[in-house]
Order: C-alpha cells, then structure tokens, then sequence
C-alpha cells in the first residue's frame, strides 16, 4: 500500500479531471449495483451486498502501474486517464473505509433495535477524526517530511535516506493506525502519498523499490493465505459471475463512459483493458467487512477468486487491445464513427494569423518536457502548434492563445492540421517509440526537409529510431 501510495499523484488527476471524476464515479456505481444485484439475488443482506458491490468496483493500482509501464504506455493520455480515474477510485475506497465503521455500528442498532440516539454523535466525531487526519497529514507532509528528507539528503548518504524513508513511513503508518482507528495498511498508503507529494518523491520511490517489491510480494502471499481455494468447486458458477462483472461489466462500462465523453476507440478499450481486475483495495475492504460482520466469508471468498483470475487474466486483455479494436471498427459503424468523429478541436482554430504559421514548430506532446520546450520558444519569439491527445489540455492552451490541435500524430490529417508542410521544425516528446516512428515517417512524406528533433527514452531506442530516421536526438528522465 506504501507503493500505490507513491503512485498517488493529484497533478495527474487534475490533467485528467474532467473524464476521470465523472467516469470512475459512474462507473463505480454501475460496478457496485451489478454485483450487489447478484448477492441479493444470492439472498445476502442488502449491507453486505452493498459491501460486496464496492469490492468488485476499484482495480488495482499496482497491476495497473505494471501493466502500463510493460505496454509503455504510463505516459501517453491513455495511461494518463487510467492511472486518473484510479485515483479517484482509490479516494472513493478510503472514503468508504473510514465510514464503514459507522455503516456496522447503524445496522447493529437496526438488527438489536437499541436506540441510535448516538448515531450523529458517532457520525460528528467521524467527521472531526477525518478532518483532523487530513491536517495532520497536510502538516507533516507539506512542512515536516521535506525538511526531513531535505536534511538527510544534504549527508549524501544513500543507505540513511534509504532508511529514513522507511522509518517515515512505518512511523506515518503505525501513527496514522493508533491515532485515527485507521487499519495498518491504509495508514501506510497515506504515508507512501505524503512522501509522493515531496519534491523527493522520485528518490524516495527508486531508494524503496526493492523494498516496496518485497512488501508487494508478502501482501500477496498474506492475501493468497487468506484465500479458500475449494471456492472453485463448491461455487465455480458464481465465481463465474463474479469474474464476469469484474472483466465484462466494469470494462464495458468504462469504454462507454469514455467514448462518451468523446475520446477515441483506442482510449476506452485502453481503460477498460485497465480496469479489468480487482487487487489491493478489494482485499481490504473484505477483510475489513469481514471483521466488522459486515461481509461473509464467503464474500471475501469470492473476491479473493475474482481477483486471483481478473490479475491473471489482464495481461492478455491489454494484448487484446489492438485486434479488439479492429474487430470492433469492422463490425460497429457506430464505433468507426468515433475514429473519425469530428470534432472541432480537431481542427486548427480560425483565429490563427496565417503568417505564423510558416517555418514554425510543430510540438508534438506537451507534457512536462513538452511545456519546458513551450515556454523557452515563447521566449525566444518562435511561433508553435501543439498535437496532443488530451482533449482538457487542448482547451486550456486555446484558452490561453496557444496554437493547438486535438488528435493522434500518427494521422496524416492531424500533422496536415498542424500546418506540417510549412514548418521548420518538428519536435517529438512522446514515449511510444511505434507511434513516434509513423509520426515521423508520415511527416517525412508530407514534409521531406523537415529538421526532426526526437525524445528517446534510451540507447536502443536511439539505435532502433535512427536506423529509420536522420533527426537529432536527445533524452531526459523527465514525464
């Protein structure tokens, strides 16, 4: 949990807000109501159905992280908007934790028939516990950590920043458990987030990853003890369902979601490949139920199965993901549709001046390094137009007078857009070393005398690039 705590970023959130807050929040629900559903249709109180229900809801950050950075794509928008929207489930979990007490104290007033005169006292000192965690946590980590980390980091000594990180968060952890009622495991993702947010947070996460690889296996191992194999033949038909909402119903309902607010084919089957399987918070929030009678054994059963054949099962979805979205464009005119759907982002604004857009620069990704290389052309007076995938970035650069264009710079009528033929210069910030390769094949075609100047992320990538390409290449560790 320390590990998914580093991986908590809110800046990543608020890029991706707009889809991201509204799609895992819908898609929570429709997750939660479908397997809710079948636990009342199984007999089961509503409660615990409920319970249930939010079980199946949240992936796995953890398989997400690793799924994305085997397929490369942790940096593109696609990664960028799952990694997003399972923030915002992560959030929604810690929520559902923290008043899942009070949900086990009010149905055990309704099932006695005591009264609940203290229920709002209980539900206030709730509210006042939360609120004080939060300053607490927005104290240690804003103030106290980085001068912490600041110091230690000034001896110059890898072993004691080593172990200083993970005496913080041990201590963040244990302290966060004892003071706040709060489990051990959810106090230790609070410390992994408060390190996260520190301008330390990279050190911290490459000094701790043989450790966090540790944990992560032990948090396996401790959850595969739980689990009660012989589920599989005393219940293999609703381990069958369960699998079913988890791969079926929470991906269905994601790609719906994100095609509905516009984004391309390839984006929703992305996200749903990403949210096709149930991990750590699932794990949690079962035993916890389990633990305040909330949820039954078998519950935690049947999730912990879900969850065994969802994490085993993902790397082949994320294969999946280009033959799918072929055989869906064949066979759904409506899904072709949103492959060229138009859209008027799409398109370079009216407003432009004709005149800049002559041996400009063509800025292909504006993430980190994409708006370092922004700001120092703005400096230097030198006219550019951006193409990126991320539909609220190109609203806020049109916003703030910035040329830019909405698409996929693999597409020849996206660098057409971008007024390629008249540029000077094309930059590529990108990370997806087949997309920057047709990137500049296409440009090549429509511009053959275009100075190329490539981001590649290594020394083979480098190699494999220039083999095709004559550019001038450069790298950095920058997102």
């Amino acid at each position: 949990m320390f590990g998914v705590g580093l991986h908590f970023s809110l800046d990543n959130l608020l890029e991706t807000r707009k889809i991201a807050l509204p799609g895992a929040v819908l898609q929570i629900i429709v997750a939660t109501v479908l397997g809710a559903g079948v636990a009342i249709c199984w007999g089961w109180n509503f409660i615990s159905s409920i319970v249930f229900g939010l079980a199946l809801s949240v992936a796995s950050t953890v398989v997400l992280i690793r799924a994305l950075e085997d397929q490369k794509i942790i940096h593109s928008i696609n990664g960028q908007i799952a990694v997003g929207w399972l923030i915002v489930e992560d959030i929604a979990m810690i929520i559902v934790l923290l008043f899942l007490p009070l949900m086990a104290y009010w149905l055990d007033n309704s099932v006695t028939g005591n009264e609940s005169n203290n229920l709002w006292l209980i539900l206030g000192g709730a509210l006042f516990k939360i609120s004080s965690f939060i300053v607490v946590m927005l104290l240690i980590g804003r103030w106290i950590l980085p001068k912490l980390l600041w110091q230690i980091a000034r001896t110059g000594s890898r072993e004691l920043f080593t172990l200083c990180v993970v005496a913080a968060a041990v201590s963040i952890a244990f302290g966060a458990s004892k003071l706040f009622r709060i489990s051990l495991s959810l106090g230790a993702f609070f410390s992994g987030m408060i390190i996260q947010e520190s301008k330390f947070s990279r050190r911290a996460a490459e000094e701790s990853l043989p450790l966090r690889d540790a944990f992560a296996v032990l948090f396996f191992v401790s959850v595969g003890m739980l689990f009660n194999p012989y589920i599989f033949i005393d219940q293999p038909l609703r381990v069958l369902i369960i699998v079913s909402i988890i791969i079926v119903g929470k991906s269905l309902s994601a790609m719906l979601l994100v095609l509905v607010f516009r984004y391309p084919l390839n984006t929703a089957v992305t996200v749903a490949a990403s949210l096709a399987q149930i991990g750590e918070f699932s794990f949690i929030l079962s035993a916890y139920g389990v633990q305040l009678n909330l949820l039954s054994l078998e519950g935690q059963d049947l999730i912990l199965a879900g969850a065994l054949i969802s994490i085993a099962l993902n790397p082949f979805l994320f294969k999946m993901i280009k033959p799918l979205q072929t055989w869906i464009c064949a066979k759904s005119p409506w899904a072709r549709s949103f492959e060229h759907a138009e859209d008027p982002l799409m398109e370079l604004s009216l407003t432009e001046d004709d005149k800049y857009l002559s041996g400009h620069v063509v800025l292909v990704g504006y993430n980190q390094l994409g708006k370092l290389i922004g700001t120092i052309l703005t400096n230097h007076k030198i006219h550019y137009v951006v193409i990126d995938q991320n539909r609220e970035l190109i609203e806020q650069l049109r916003v703030h007078k910035i040329a830019a264009v909405l698409g996929n710079s693999t597409d020849p009528s996206v660098l057409i857009q971008a007024h390629i033929a008249q540029a000077g210069m094309l930059i590529v910030t990108t990370f997806d070393v087949f997309d920057i390769r047709q990137t500049l094949k296409e440009a090549q075609q429509l511009t053959p005398l275009i100075e190329l100047v490539i981001r590649a992320q290594n020394e083979e990538e480098k190699t494999l690039l220039n083999q095709e390409i004559k550019g001038t290449f450069f790298s950095v560790k920058w997102s």
